[in-house]
């Protein structure tokens, strides 16, 4: 029998930091109950203690999940702690996740403690959680940096002091993965009580290492890996959860262990993640890109068509890749659109929500022949934004564009209750219509990012624009989809210009 290797998915936490990236309650719950279909073990759902938002959506998470294990972070500090505490009550597993930092920079330029006390804090938090749970883990924060003798000393002290659970992380993505695997295998051989605990990796990507990493740590002995899907996180992110459950699970004759996780969900939890944070996935992303299966060169597609495995390592249904057309237009009936959507995982809690979608499908059905899985995802993303409390909603919009001369556009919105109309020029049709849409609202945004990608195949495929502005520091993504592009374009920086004048903003977990 192999050892089991548990998945924690921090996507909602750790993910939810990169820049532009923040999820609303009810995203975060869809994405709980993909992860939860694909059978992850931990799902991390995000720092309580920061704001109301944020409790509220770690609450809410832990209303909806039964099958996982739904994890808090907090820092070493008593209110964190019964912060997370109080968030997690509905689940019906629940875990608390506390950390301080550990190295000797950390401890000096940031904690401005020295390591006994930070040691003496670590043992308060770890037990002080464990009378609320009684599932703890502890992480000590820039492990990767810290000194060898002092990791070993405040991992025994936690695991005295209650802690199942161990994780190393290398927070700043610093180390290599033969190092980092010899450090998990000193750790376990020279802390003394290391068999009463699971040891854990959270690598981060900085030198895009994460994986490697997190794979090295395995075969010393690691037997959790945090990660997150596509490897969304702050900076260059984090281990893809795609990539490290696919290595282990490809190479059963190197590792000693292997996940319980369906793999088949992959690729549609990827592209739920992609669709709510407007972070489009590259097409040579491993496992999940849109080429991870594609073979353009004639040696490769001969060797393929003689035998699969000349040139593929695993097979693509394995990971969710199929033929993913809907056989549903215009006329189908909501009984077999409803039946679709919940192959797809995808169920409302109130009917009014899934008459929206329903409606919006329809109004597809006319506009393209043919309707895919992913367009539908992109329906449901929209129809959640727009149930959401917004102050700014397009009305109407109307382009001129004409050769040798300058594009102009024509908008109405509906701006905190009242409709609004503006015209303007702009080197293109999208430059003028949100610069017609900036003359309203005045918020005085920087744009950072403008994408396009299209949804499907075919010229009627929709195109999804993300957006990324920054408002006085703080920045936001904006997401729309629509068969024309100006369209989808002006839902995109709509729906950022709602986020960044949201009054809401969420706290960093290390500030």
């Amino acid at each position: 029998m192999k050892d089991r290797l548990l998945i924690f998915d921090t996507t909602l936490r750790d993910g939810e930091q990169s820049p532009g990236a923040s999820m609303t309650r009810e995203e975060k719950v869809r994405i709980a109950r993909a992860l939860e279909r694909m059978r992850v073990d931990v799902i991390e759902a995000g720092f309580p203690v920061a704001s109301h938002g944020d409790f509220d959506a770690v609450q809410a998470v832990a209303e909806a999940i039964k099958d996982s294990t739904v994890c808090a972070l907090a820092r070493a500090l008593d209110k964190d702690i019964d912060t997370a505490a109080e968030a997690l009550k509905p689940a019906a597993s629940s875990r608390i996740h506390t950390f301080i930092a550990t190295s000797p920079i950390h401890m000096r330029e940031k904690l401005r403690m020295q390591p006994d006390q930070v040691l003496a804090q670590a043992v308060h938090a770890v037990r002080r959680a464990r009378n609320l749970t009684d599932d703890v883990e502890f992480s000590p924060e820039d492990a990767g940096r810290s000194e060898l003798d002092f990791l070993c000393r405040i991992i025994e002290a936690v695991i005295d002091a209650g802690a199942k659970t161990v994780n190393i992380p290398d927070t700043v993505g610093y180390n290599l993965p033969h190092y980092f695997g010899d450090l998990i295998k000193q750790l376990i051989e020279r802390v003394p009580n290391s068999g009463k605990a699971v040891f854990s990796v959270h690598c981060h990507n900085d030198l895009g290492l994460a994986v490697g990493n997190s794979l090295a740590a395995v075969m010393n002995g690691a037997r959790q890996v945090e990660c997150t899907i596509n490897g969304l996180g702050e900076r260059a992110g984090n281990a893809a959860l795609e990539e490290v459950v696919m290595a282990v699970r490809t190479r059963q004759d190197i590792f000693q262990c292997d996940t319980s996780l369906d793999t088949t969900q992959i690729v549609n939890c990827s592209r739920l993640v992609s669709s709510i944070t407007g972070f489009p996935v590259q097409p040579n992303k491993a496992i999940v890109g849109a080429n991870a299966f594609a073979h353009e060169a004639g040696i490769h597609q001969d060797g393929v068509l003689k035998s699969r495995e000349t040139y593929e390592i695993m097979r693509a249904e394995d990971v969710g890749w199929k033929t993913n057309r809907m056989v549903l237009g215009k006329h189908s009936g909501r009984n077999a659109f409803r039946t679709r959507l919940h192959e797809l995982g995808i169920r409302f809690e109130r009917e009014e929500d899934l008459n929206a979608v329903f409606t919006r499908f329809k109004d597809l059905a006319d506009k393209k022949h043919e309707i895919f899985d992913d367009d539908l995802q992109a329906l449901v993303s929209e129809t959640f934004q727009d149930s959401a409390q917004e102050r700014i909603k397009l009305v109407f919009m109307k382009v001129a564009i004409e050769t040798g001369e300058t594009p102009k556009a024509s908008v109405t919105l509906s701006f905190d209750g009242a409709e609004q109309q503006a015209e303007a020029e702009g080197g293109g049709p999208v430059d003028a219509t949100f610069k017609a849409i900036e003359s309203i609202v005045a918020s005085g945004c920087k744009l950072q990012l403008y994408s396009v990608n299209n949804i499907t195949t075919g010229t009627d495929s929709q195109g999804e624009v993300t957006v990324r502005i920054n408002r006085n520091g703080r920045v936001v993504n904006g997401q729309g989809a629509d068969t024309d592009i100006v369209i989808a374009s002006a839902k995109a920086y709509i729906n950022a210009l709602n986020k960044a004048l949201d009054t809401v903003e969420r706290a960093h977990p290390q500030v």
